[in-house]
């Protein structure tokens, strides 16, 4: 059986807060609360068993068409959570950083974004993504409008874009790829989350509710991933006699 090694990078959707409080006839912005417990917990144990970056969805592009309520609950919650969650991130080493058009935010939202990422800008154990107001499809088009631009202004000839100089143009330019994609909550999709990025990543999808989501789930997620053979393309062959070569 193959053992990749623990996951570098994991990526995680974290899907049914809103079915988890359903099931106890509570407001759904009551299992978003749950859900940032959840998040802590994850953060927490995916830094002891050594994952050194997680890059959470924590709102889509596309969740401003949800009820008006809801999407100003989840608004209200990211200020209270940059305000009590930041300091304590900060204190262990975490670097905390947001990718999306955050120009979609109020000001206050932004100016709170920029404050911890300014705080924790150069801490080193481990680093946290937030994924706000993100979509896979978007960050795509924002770097080949990027590319575009550089072309019409004469400083990048068409014949030298690449694979290299796109994902130069992408939300997370200096990040290694997601090693694990974990989406909870029974679904099978990615839902527009780092489509570009996930060409290789391995996928594990779990029933579990995202508040439900705790160290064990994390460590059974992981053996999961533990026990495939990443290939790239190549053969198993190849693989196993690259990684004795």
């Amino acid at each position: 059986m193959p053992d990749t090694g623990m996951p570098e990078h994991v990526a995680i959707v974290m899907d049914g807060n809103g079915r988890w409080a359903e099931q106890r006839r509570r407001s759904r912005s009551w299992g978003h609360q749950a859900g940032l417990k959840a998040l802590r917990r994850t953060a927490r144990h995916g830094t002891e068993i050594g994952i050194r970056i997680l890059t959470v969805f924590a709102f889509s592009s596309e969740n401003w068409n949800r009820p008006a309520i809801e999407v100003s609950r989840l608004m209200d919650l990211f200020m209270s959570a940059l305000e009590k969650e930041v300091k304590g991130l900060h204190e262990n080493g975490v670097k905390v950083r947001f990718i999306g058009d955050l120009s979609g935010f109020k000001p206050e939202l932004q100016d709170r974004i920029l404050a911890a990422q300014e705080l924790t800008a150069g801490n080193t154990r481990s680093q946290l993504n937030v994924a706000a107001n993100y979509g896979g499809r978007w960050d795509i088009v924002n770097a080949a409008r990027t590319l575009a631009e550089q072309v019409r202004a004469g400083e990048l000839d068409p014949a030298d874009i690449d694979e290299g100089r796109f994902s130069a143009g992408l939300a997370l330019p200096d990040t290694p790829d997601p090693d694990l994609f974990i989406r909870t909550g029974g679904e099978m999709r990615i839902s527009n989350f780092l489509l570009w990025q996930s060409a290789y990543t391995e996928f594990y999808f779990s029933d579990v509710l995202w508040p439900d989501f705790d160290g064990d789930e994390l460590d059974r997620a992981v053996e999961a991933y533990r026990r495939r053979e990443r290939r790239y393309g190549m053969t198993g062959k190849q693989v196993r006699d690259r990684a004795h070569a």
